[in-house]
C-alpha cells in the first residue's frame, strides 16, 4: 500500500552535512512509524534511526552520537534524515522503511518490524 522513494544522497567531504529524504505515497502515511537503515559494502544492513507516528519519539543508533536528526512532515508525506559531521565510515546506501503495524508511540528498531522499503540512496563521504 505504501511506496517509498529516497533522494538527496551524494558526495560530501568529511565533516560536512547532507539531508536525505524519503517520499511516501500518501496512503496511510500519517499512521506509520518510519525508520532509516544503511548498508555499506561488505557489511550487514544496520539500523540508523526511527520515528513514531507522531514524530515525537525518535530513536538513534549509538554510532550516530548526536550527529543525525530524524524528522517527518506528514503534510508532505516525507521523512528526513539530517546528517551532520559526516565521517567516511558513514558511507553507505541509506534506506527508508515504514511500519504500518506499530503502536502510536512505538519506535521500531529491527528490519523484521518494517513492512515497506525504499530503493535506497547512496551517501559517500570522502576524507
Amino acid at each position: 500500500q505504501v511506496q517509498l522513494v529516497e533522494s538527496g544522497g551524494g558526495l560530501v567531504q568529511a565533516g560536512g552535512s547532507l539531508r536525505v529524504s524519503c517520499a511516501a505515497s500518501d496512503r496511510t502515511f500519517r499512521e506509520t512509524a518510519m525508520g532509516w537503515f544503511r548498508q555499506a559494502p561488505g557489511k550487514e544492513r544496520e539500523f540508523v534511526a526511527a520515528i513514531s507516528w507522531s514524530g515525537g519519539t525518535p530513536y538513534y543508533a549509538d554510532f550516530v552520537k548526536g550527529r543525525f536528526t530524524i524528522s517527518r512532515d506528514n503534510a508532505k508525506n516525507t521523512m528526513y534524515l539530517q546528517m551532520n559531521s559526516l565521517e567516511p565510515e558513514d558511507t553507505a546506501v541509506y534506506y527508508c522503511a515504514a511500519d504500518k503495524d506499530a503502536p502510536f508511540s512505538y519506535v521500531p528498531r529491527y528490519p523484521f518490524e518494517y513492512d515497506y522499503w525504499g530503493q535506497g540512496t547512496q551517501v559517500t563521504v570522502s576524507s
